[in-house]
C-alpha cells in the first residue's frame, strides 16, 4: 500500500511539474513534502520511465533531410528550411532568405550569375544583402515581357540582384514566349540579344523556380497560351522553369511551345557550376520532382514538408 501511495505522488508531482507549470516549491505545499522530497520524486519519474522528455529539434530534422535529398537525388547542396506553416506566402518568405545567404556565401569575384523572375526569386532578391565582389555580372535568363498587366517582378529582381553585387544587371527585354518559332529566330538573330543569351549560357550561377500549371499561376496570367495550349500542359506537364514545361520524369512535354520559347534552354542548366533551384509548396511538389529528375538542378533550397513530399515520391517509384 505504501508502496501504490508513493508511486500515487510521484505521478501527481510529475503531472504537477511537467503539465500544470507547477514550480517545485508549490509542489511541495501542495503534496505537504519538502522541496527535496519534490526534487526527488520529478528524478524518480524520469528514472522510472513515467516521464519522457522528447526534445524536438528543428535544426536535426533538417540537417537530416538535406543528406537525404542530396543523397537520393545526387545534389551538390540541399538546403531545407524549417517552416512554422505549409502556406505558400510563408515558404516563399522563408525560402527567399535561405536562397539569398547561400547566394552570399558562394557569389565570388568575376561570377555571372543568370536569374529568372516571379515572387519566389523576388522574396529572395529582397533578402539579398549588398556583398562587395568585384566583375560579377547578373543576367536575365529569360524573357519578361508580357501580354497583361500581372506584375513578373523581372526589373524589380534584376535591379536588387545589381545592388547586391555591384553591377549592372543585363535585361532580356522580350516576350518569354512568342506565336511562331519563325519570330523567335528573327529575335534571337539581333546582335544585342544574341550576346545577352550569349551571357545567360555562359553564367556559372543559375537561380530559378518552379511554375505550377494552373490557370493562376503568374506565367498563365500573361496571355501567352492558346487554348490548346493550355489543354495540352493540364494534361501532360508537372511544372517548367524559364517557362519550358516537363514531365514527372523531367522530359520536354510540348516540344511546340518549347520552339517557340525564349531564353536559356534547359540543357544549358545542367552545364552549371551552381543550378539552384528554390521552391517549395503543395503545388510545386511534382514540378520540383521531375525538375530533379531531369538533372536541371544541383541544388535545391526548399522546406522541411516538400523535403519529405519528394522522399517519398522517389521511394514509392523506386517500389514500382
Amino acid at each position: 500500500m505504501e508502496k501504490d501511495q508513493k508511486l500515487e505522488k510521484v505521478i501527481e508531482a510529475a503531472k504537477l511539474y511537467y503539465l500544470l507549470d507547477f514550480n517545485q516549491s508549490d509542489i511541495a505545499k501542495k503534496l505537504g513534502v519538502s522541496r527535496p522530497t519534490v526534487s526527488r520524486l520529478l528524478q524518480q519519474a524520469k528514472s522510472e520511465g513515467i516521464v519522457q522528455i522528447k526534445i524536438n529539434d528543428p535544426t536535426e530534422q533538417v540537417e537530416k533531410l538535406s543528406q537525404e535529398l542530396e543523397e537520393k537525388f545526387q545534389l551538390k547542396k540541399a538546403i531545407v528550411v524549417s517552416i512554422p506553416q505549409y502556406e505558400d506566402n510563408l515558404i516563399k518568405n522563408y525560402l527567399g532568405g535561405a536562397g539569398a545567404a547561400y547566394l552570399n556565401e558562394i557569389v565570388k569575384d568575376g561570377d555571372i550569375i543568370g536569374v529568372t523572375w516571379g515572387t519566389t526569386l523576388y522574396h529572395l532578391a529582397i533578402e539579398l544583402k549588398q556583398k562587395f565582389v568585384r566583375d560579377v555580372k547578373v543576367v536575365q535568363l529569360k524573357g519578361g515581357v508580357s501580354h497583361s498587366e500581372t506584375n513578373t517582378y523581372a526589373s524589380e529582381i534584376l535591379y536588387l540582384f545589381g545592388k547586391a553585387f555591384n553591377c549592372t544587371p543585363h535585361h532580356l527585354p522580350l516576350p518569354a514566349i512568342v506565336d511562331h518559332e519563325v519570330v523567335k529566330r528573327a529575335m534571337e538573330a539581333d546582335r544585342h540579344i544574341r550576346s545577352i543569351l550569349d551571357l545567360g549560357k555562359k553564367a556559372n550561377i543559375a537561380v530559378f523556380t518552379i511554375g505550377q500549371v494552373k490557370a493562376d499561376s503568374l506565367l498563365f496570367q500573361l496571355g501567352y497560351f492558346t487554348e490548346a495550349d493550355i489543354k495540352s500542359l493540364s494534361r501532360n506537364s508537372a511544372g517548367d522553369i524559364c517557362s519550358r514545361f516537363f514531365d514527372s520524369d523531367g522530359e520536354i512535354c510540348n516540344h511546340d511551345l518549347n520552339e517557340r520559347t525564349l531564353g536559356i534552354g534547359l540543357d544549358d542548366l545542367k552545364a552549371k557550376e551552381q543550378s539552384i533551384l528554390v521552391a517549395g509548396g503543395a503545388n510545386k511538389i511534382n514540378g520540383i520532382y521531375g525538375a530533379l529528375m531531369g538533372k536541371y538542378a544541383n541544388c535545391l533550397v526548399t522546406d522541411q514538408f516538400t523535403a519529405r513530399f519528394l522522399l517519398d515520391k522517389l521511394e514509392k517509384s523506386d517500389k514500382n
